[in-house]
Formats: C-alpha cells, structure tokens, sequence
C-alpha cells in the first residue's frame, strides 16, 4: 500500500512539474510578445508625433506601422516628393527603427 501511494505521490509531482514548466514557458512567451508589442507601437507613436510635430501630417496622409523586426511602414500619400523623402529619412532617425519601406505617393491634383 506504501509502495502505492508513494507511486501515485511521484507520478502526481511529475504531472505537476511538467505543467508548471510549461505555464512557465507560455509566460515567457507572453512577456516577450508584450515587450515587442510595446516597442514596436513607441516606434510607431514616436513617428507619428515626429511627423506631425514638422507638420508633414498636414501636408499628406501618411499611415504608420512598425512589425517586430523594427521595421516602419509608411503608406498614403503626400503633396510632394520632398514630403516623402522628409518623413523616410525623420522615421530613420528614431532610435530602434533597422529600416523604412515607403510606399508613400505623391497625390494627383485634381
């Protein structure tokens, strides 16, 4: 009967070991997908406010967003050429963005 219990006890602290490594795992990984979440919508606001606090908002529509990689992407469009090299080269110069893809274009007259 000891023998027994003593068994069910380990097969039990086993089961529960192996959750608590896995719960601890799922928490890592939430952690990690909030720091990234995190530092990836601050790159995406701080472009936002660069971009409006040069008033390159009022002259375009330019969209922002930031993947986990750091990367920002910039679509819409703009007045002028000059408008879109502008907020290429103000989104390169915030700290954690690696690139840039423009896909920002010069609005048509009507």
């Amino acid at each position: 009967m000891n023998k027994m219990l003593a068994l069910g006890c380990l097969s039990v602290g086993a089961l529960l070991g192996g959750a608590a490594a896995l719960a601890a795992d799922d928490a890592d990984a939430v952690a990690t997908s909030t720091r990234v979440f995190v530092r990836d919508s601050t790159i995406t606001t701080k472009v936002k406010a660069k971009l409006a606090a040069d008033h390159l908002t009022s002259l375009a529509r330019i969209h922002v967003e930031t993947d986990k990689d750091g990367v920002v992407w910039l679509t819409g469009t703009a007045k002028t050429q000059r408008a879109i090299d502008e907020a290429v080269t103000l989104a390169q110069g915030i700290d954690n963005v690696r690139s840039v893809h423009n896909e920002v274009t010069v609005r048509e007259l009507e």
